[in-house]
């Protein structure tokens, strides 16, 4: 018996095994530091990776095109748009439908302007058509109403249209009962019978108690719906067996309706704009039907999207590629002359006295203290053609008085007020690596014959190499990234791509495009963080210590 306690597990004072002890009191450990971090963890997924996720979903997001129009859409999709003909005439009835109810909603305005960013007078088009659209439906609803005086009053559509209990539970409805309308429930008799009206009708009982708020006995329907009750009656529904009510109008409508004036949808459509008898149109419609596209990288990229698949743009629209490359290499301008400026500071700060040494390490951190754009719009004072370097200049007799320098509104302006601003971020890892640097190697190195030069270069720089690359990390992905500064001091030639970025978010409102920019400047940055781990090693980068 004493054997097989002693060779059993060893027991907690509970009598529980100690290692089940142990363990739980592990987890316990764990879920207590979990729970002091969980502020900062819930901070930085709701302010950084919720919108890096965002941002990476609107790259690809194309869902606009087919929620608009989608019996377009359908339609399209048997559709060879690599051919050189039209679309067939049930695709422009499609689009009538679509186009009537996205302007009932104001959509149409909206998805215009999405595909005007692939297709220049897209905009235009879809706002014009969004203007004369309901003429081509007016022409089936006149001829309804003249026929018999019950299509015209709204009250008379309901008990047609919707469910018995229904429209007992609706015409019992009233604003001031400050209840929500009952939700349209179709009749089922006539969903069979006439489906095409009874699905428009749906969709416009859904945008007048819903977006409208309005009261559905009180509202005439839409145009569309009496061209798709003529689609319904022309194509032979059966009205015989039906006998609820409107059976006797539908029956009269039944009996002449074949008689009634028709449109051409494709010729209706033409005429609003000859545009839409344009194959660019219809192929731009059909390539960017997708709910997700690579439209916005292939932009980025100055590509685009056609029939034949990705192509590059007219060499008069590429200019992405360009601008990357500018900002990539302006960037790398700014981290190199932030290391030929700030090194010496550096230097003389980590070996001056502490007491000599505080008092200028306040005016390192001055520009901290001063609003950026104060900062740079003083750059944009001083280095313009007339301003205080031109004319320190010209004092000099350095330079010419018609011959100043041009110092603004280009690259040059972005390098300098940008490595101002962005100065004191490589001076301080500088500063904190250095200070750790003992005096007595430097002093070794001299007592064995070294000269000042190879102490410093062979003893000092390289225990200072970290610092550079701190903060060569810090200038160069700062950088990148600064839009404010080029945006006032850098004209056209000194622009960064952050400008564009900046530019597609507040004023184009290409967010799409804005997106993918963003992303493929997160990839480079990341590639190059990457290569940078490869080629120095990211564990060879601090801060002193």
């Amino acid at each position: 018996m004493t054997d097989n306690v002693a060779n059993g597990p060893m027991l907690a004072a509970d009598g529980t095994s100690l290692k089940s002890s142990l363990n739980r009191a592990l987890r316990r450990q764990k879920l207590r530091a979990l729970m002091l971090i969980a502020p900062l963890l819930i901070f930085v997924l709701l302010t950084f990776v919720a919108p890096i996720v965002d941002m990476l979903f609107r790259s690809v997001e194309n869902q606009i095109v087919s929620d608009t129009l989608p019996r377009t859409v359908a339609s399209l999709k048997d559709w060879d748009e690599e051919g050189d003909t039209l679309p067939p005439p049930e695709t422009y009835k499609a689009l009538y439908e679509d186009i009537f109810v996205a302007k009932e909603r104001k959509l149409h305005t909206r998805l215009g302007s999405r595909l005007n960013y692939e297709l220049t007078g897209m905009s235009s088009l879809f706002r014009k058509t969004g203007r004369r659209v309901e003429d081509m439906g007016e022409v089936y609803q006149d001829q309804f109403e003249d026929l018999n005086p019950f299509w015209k009053d709204a009250e008379n559509w309901n008990p047609v249209m919707g469910a018995p209990a229904w429209v007992t539970a609706q015409n019992a409805w009233t604003k001031a009962s400050g209840r929500p309308q009952p939700a349209f429930v179709p009749n089922p008799a006539i969903a069979d019978i006439l489906p095409q009206t009874a699905a428009k009708f749906a969709l416009f009982a859904d945008f007048v108690q819903n977006e409208d708020n309005d009261n559905l006995s009180k509202t005439d329907p839409w145009a569309v719906v009496y061209s798709a009750l003529y689609d319904d009656l022309s194509t032979g529904a059966d009205i015989s067996g039906y006998t609820g009510p409107g059976a006797q109008e539908l029956q009269e409508a039944a009996a002449v309706v074949a008689s009634f004036e028709t449109v051409d949808f494709s010729a209706a459509m033409t005429k609003v704009d000859k545009d839409w008898s344009s194959l660019d149109v219809w192929q731009t419609l059909k390539v960017y039907s997708p709910d997700f596209t690579s439209g916005y990288f292939l932009n980025s990229i100055d590509m685009q999207k056609s029939v034949d698949g990705p192509e590059m743009r007219p060499e008069n629209q590429q200019f992405y590629i360009r601008l990357f490359v500018r900002t990539l290499i302006m960037s790398l301008v700014i981290t190199g002359s932030c290391i030929l400026l700030g090194y010496p500071v550096g230097f003389i700060l980590a070996n001056l006295p502490s007491k000599t040494a505080n008092l200028l390490m306040i005016l390192v951190l001055l520009p901290f203290w001063t609003s950026l754009l104060v900062r740079t719009s003083a750059w944009k004072v001083m280095l313009q053609q007339q301003g205080v370097v031109n004319d320190t200049l010209v004092w000099l007799g350095l330079v010419a008085d018609d011959s100043r320098l041009a110092l603004i509104n280009n690259s040059t302006g972005t390098v300098i007020a940008m490595t101002h601003i962005l100065l004191p971020f490589m001076i301080l890892p500088l500063y904190s690596v250095m200070k750790t640097i003992p005096v007595s190697y430097v002093r070794a190195a001299k007592s064995l014959g070294a000269t000042n030069w190879t102490a410093f270069w062979r003893v000092y720089f390289p225990q200072s190499v970290p610092g550079i690359g701190a903060g060569s990390i810090l200038v160069f992905i700062l950088s990148i990234g600064y839009y404010i500064t080029p945006e006032i001091v850098g004209g056209t030639s000194g622009s960064f791509i952050s400008n564009q970025i900046a530019y597609h978010i507040s004023s184009s409102l290409n967010w799409g495009l804005a997106a993918a920019l963003g992303a493929i400047l997160l990839v480079v940055v990341m590639g190059l963080y990457w290569a940078y781990d490869r080629i120095v090693g990211i564990d060879n980068v601090k801060l002193g210590g």
